[in-house]
């Protein structure tokens, strides 16, 4: 609803203007004066303000000035008993919407308001449509913040306008296929087909047959001739997901698709040509698989000509609350809930967790908190037991310390922490019972929780 403010000191114009209004479907406010119109102004962002030139305390060319530096996106109409050329050129020079003289046409008004909203509308969608569609053909949901993702956002700007060959690895969940498309949305390509398959998920005789096509009677069952997926994707993208995954023998075929872009269905004579960007992802070390010999050297540098690296979610983890606020808000518009936000609690623990399973696993666990959640607000008992678990006494051993090494120092910091975050909530803020709750004495908990900063609405959202 377009809300529109209204500044006269004759009580008879208000009300009469405020009652046109809202039969209008407006959502109308009234300011007698300066002081209140500066008021309302400041509290409140109006799509029109109306308001006489002449008012007890002050003029209607002070509060235009006022509401275009507050406002600068709120029409404003000026209203007058006296015909002024001057005014009402100064007016428009400020940024005046429009300028009625009285006794006014109430349709002439009503012109000009429904003009001024409509303009505002058309602005608004404008907006949204843009922004709608930078954020389709951008990075299809990718989210991040951290360094590292910059540069793979850099990186994809840059290879999306070429027509090379790519390599997309990281481990599973960290979003592999988005990557994928984002590269075809922002290509020459993107008003052709992005087809995906999992190399992985089907063995080397449907595989072929998938990839390249079948003529009719090529096997038992092919009662049709069948594009394979290449010839889907002619002028767009095939992404070979898991290619770590595809047998040596097939690993021949694709390569020769690939260096002389044509395919033969297979039971078919003929070569089909084709023009194809491909776009190769594996969560596999495939380096290694070429030592291992499970893959071919000369297939590996055919789709290694652009290798992109995702980092796994523990190595970013000052995206987990993007990613997770941008899961708080698709779940909760999906299953039709009102919630905004987690607790700072929570946020807490999904930052101090591993996640083995990057963002794929910490999407689930958002979309599992929304479903379990009651509230406007995710809690830490909304959230999977194994994130905000913390060791009881007895359990530390099972502690096991990263690959890449711990801060000791810093890591008993944490955890003590952690600790008396967790006491204090189950506490409900009260230090002495959070203290007999760890076994600490009062002091001691006292200087810690100063120390750490837990003050009780930190703690207890």
């Amino acid at each position: 609803m377009s809300t529109i403010l209204v500044i006269d000191d004759e009580r008879s114009m208000r009300d009469f203007l405020a009652i046109m209004l809202k039969k209008e479907g407006y959502q109308v406010n009234v300011a007698e004066d300066g002081k209140s119109a500066y008021q309302a102004i400041n509290k409140n962002v109006y799509d029109v303000v109306i308001s006489d030139i002449r008012l007890p305390d002050t003029n209607g060319i002070e509060i235009l000035k006022h509401c275009k530096k507050v406002s600068p996106d709120t029409d404003f109409i000026l209203i007058t008993a006296y015909a002024s050329t001057e005014t009402a050129v100064e007016a428009v020079k400020i940024g005046a919407a429009d300028y009625v003289y009285k006794p006014f046409d109430i349709d002439e008004l009503r012109i000009i308001i429904n003009r001024c909203i409509s303009k505002k509308k058309l602005e608004r969608e404008h907006v949204y449509l843009k922004k709608s569609v930078e954020r389709q053909l951008q990075f299809e949901n990718i989210i991040g913040s951290s360094p590292r993702m910059q540069i793979i956002f850099d990186l994809i700007r840059k290879v999306s306008g070429t027509n090379s060959t790519i390599l997309i690895t990281g481990e599973s969940g960290t979003g592999k296929e988005l990557v994928a498309k984002a590269i075809h949305v922002n290509s020459l390509r993107k008003d052709n087909a992005f087809v995906f398959i999992n190399c992985g998920a089907m063995p080397e005789s449907l595989l072929e047959s998938e990839l390249f096509g079948h003529v009719k009677g090529a096997f038992t069952g092919a009662v049709t001739n069948k594009k394979g997926l290449f010839e889907v994707a002619d002028k767009g993208t095939l992404l070979l997901d898991e290619i770590g995954e595809m047998s040596l023998g097939m690993q021949v075929k694709l390569l020769r698709a690939l260096q002389e872009k044509q395919i033969r269905p297979v039971g078919g004579t003929e070569e089909i040509p084709i023009d194809v960007r491909v776009i190769a992802a594996t969560n596999q070390d495939l380096q290694k698989a070429v030592q291992d010999g499970k893959m071919r050297e000369d297939l590996f540098y055919r789709i290694n000509v652009i290798p992109i690296k995702i980092p796994p979610l523990r190595e970013r983890k000052e995206d987990i609350r993007l990613l997770a606020d941008h899961f708080v808000r698709k779940y909760s518009q999906e299953m039709g809930k009102g919630i905004s936000r987690l607790a700072s609690e929570a946020i807490r623990y999904l930052e101090n967790y591993e996640w083995p399973g990057n963002v794929r696993e910490l999407e689930n666990a958002i979309e599992r908190a929304i479903a379990l959640e009651t509230s406007e607000v995710i809690s830490t008992e909304s959230l999977p037991e194994k994130i905000t678990h913390l060791p009881q006494q007895g359990d530390w051993t099972i502690f096991k310390i990263p690959e890449r090494g711990i801060d000791l120092e810093g890591h008993i910091e944490q955890m003590r922490r952690e600790v008396l975050v967790e006491a204090l909530r189950r506490c409900n803020g009260v230090q002495k019972d959070a203290a007999k709750f760890v076994g600490m004495s009062f002091r001691s908990f006292r200087y810690y929780a100063k120390k750490y900063r837990l003050t009780k609405s930190i703690v207890v959202p």
